[in-house]
Order: C-alpha cells, then structure tokens, then sequence
C-alpha cells in the first residue's frame, strides 16, 4: 500500500519535464511524465517514487493534509 501525500508544485522545469514541488515543508523535483494535463505552479499532485502520479483539486489536497496534520499531532502526544 502507497500513502501519497498531496505536494504543491512550487517550481515548473519544462526544459526537462519535471517539477519543484512542497510537501508539508519538504521541496524536491519529481518528474512530470506521467501527467497527461498542464500543470501551474500552486497545482497539487500526488507522488509516487518521484513521479507526480496525479493531479488532484485544491480542496482534496486541503482535506488530506488536515487529516496528516491531525495523524502527526496524535503520534507526538502519544510518544510524548
């Protein structure tokens, strides 16, 4: 099973098809190939093994990283 947590493209390299994206404060270049829409910086993707897989909406990206958040704060409290 793959958990992909929603990136926000912050970067676009269309010189290699790739991208700079942000994941919860976290930027890297993932590639871009597989994505068969344009993509705008502020767009969220989802990642998998450095491949943006999909383009999802802002509001999905919004509610996944709430429940993210939520799952971190629960572990720090518990191993607290």
């Amino acid at each position: 099973m793959c958990l992909s947590i929603p990136s926000k493209v912050v970067q676009l390299h269309p010189e290699d098809t790739t991208a700079t994206v942000d994941t919860m404060g976290v930027t890297r270049r993932v590639s871009t190939h597989l994505i068969n829409e344009p993509l705008a910086i502020g767009d969220y993707v989802l990642i998998h093994v450095g491949f943006a897989m999909n383009k999802i909406d802002n509001e999905a990206a919004q509610e996944s990283l709430e429940l993210y958040k939520e799952i971190i704060d629960k572990m720090g409290t518990e191993h607290a």
